[in-house]
């Protein structure tokens, strides 16, 4: 186990200790003291790897919740209209303040039987025609459409490949490119290969401070480019996958700060702000007329990596 495991096993064994204790009494004052030292010296200056690490937290926020705390009368909907129901994507239609909008969330389990149901965020040929099909029924209605993105990879099963796993993705692709009306995206923790960039041909990437986005995951990088003669950690540092790479590249548009350590839950605060981030990226999308909203989402993506 790194120096870095070790102080956030810590950091979880001082808030389970100072949970137990009396807010008032010396004990718990001088604990969090300790705390705050521990996480400040563990969470400044991250490096690519710890960043990978955070974003896989087990105890890291999950899309499901931020669907629930962001949009008000939200239903879900299901099925891909052609074979069956992909639980790894949370579709539907709910409020964000008074804008109806459409959501399109990867969603990995809270829990070991919640992973399995979810098939931990690998989403399927069916998840992605979900997708795909509340997409154009937003656009049909002129509805707004916000993806939020949490996989390590789309399903690559030998029943997801037989059922067409490439051609769903690559159709999410060219669809979303001309989908008349806007998309917002959201990379919350992992954005891993063609199974997030399924849900990101948006308008607008906004990208969790601790997140990583990444053609492949650093494992893959590594087994495959230099036959793991490169560790994982050492290839996470020259890949250039979190945030603030990604911004430097223009390759996302603008980052969600966390607090350190990685976000565990959502406060009021802050769902407050980024519900106002979001809404007003929409309004602003929705001022466009439909061919400059198009001619900007093309040319943002043309652009990447010039």
């Amino acid at each position: 186990m790194s120096d870095f495991e070790e102080s956030r096993l810590k950091i979880k064994e001082l808030e389970q200790e100072i949970l137990s204790l009396d807010s008032n009494s010396p004990e718990y004052n001088k604990l969090n003291r300790e705390l705050n030292i521990l996480k400040e010296k563990t969470f400044s200056n991250l490096s690519h790897w710890e960043k990978v690490l955070i974003a896989r937290s087990e105890d890291r926020v999950r899309s499901s919740s931020l669907v629930k705390k962001l949009l008000n009368n939200f239903i879900e909907f299901h099925g891909d209209e052609y074979y069956s129901e992909d639980a790894s994507i949370i579709a539907g239609i709910g409020f964000l303040k008074d804008m109806p909008v459409t959501v399109l969330a990867q969603a990995k389990g809270k829990n070991l039987q919640d992973s399995l149901k979810r098939n931990f965020g690998m989403t399927s040929p069916e998840g992605f025609r979900k997708t795909l099909r509340l997409a154009k029924e937003a656009e049909k209605f002129n509805r707004p459409i916000l993806t939020i993105v949490d996989t390590s990879g789309a399903y690559p099963g030998k029943g997801a490949e037989e059922r067409g796993q490439a051609r769903a993705i690559a159709q999410n692709l060219m669809e979303f490119s001309k989908l008349k009306t806007p998309v917002i995206a959201i990379v919350l923790s992992e954005g891993g290969s063609g199974g997030a960039l399924a849900l990101t041909v948006s308008d607008y990437i906004f990208m969790f401070e601790n997140a990583i986005y990444s053609v492949l995951s650093p494992e893959g990088f590594s087994s495959i480019l230099f036959k793991n003669k490169v560790s994982a950690e050492d290839a996470a540092n020259i890949m250039k996958l979190t945030s603030s790479d990604l911004k430097e590249l223009n390759i996302i548009d603008e980052i969600i700060n966390e607090p350190l350590g990685g976000i565990k839950v959502f406060n009021s605060e802050f769902i407050n702000d980024l519900r106002n981030k979001i809404y007003d990226k929409f309004v602003e999308l929705k001022s466009k007329n439909i061919d400059e909203l198009l001619e900007d989402r093309y040319q943002k993506f043309r652009k990447m990596g010039c």
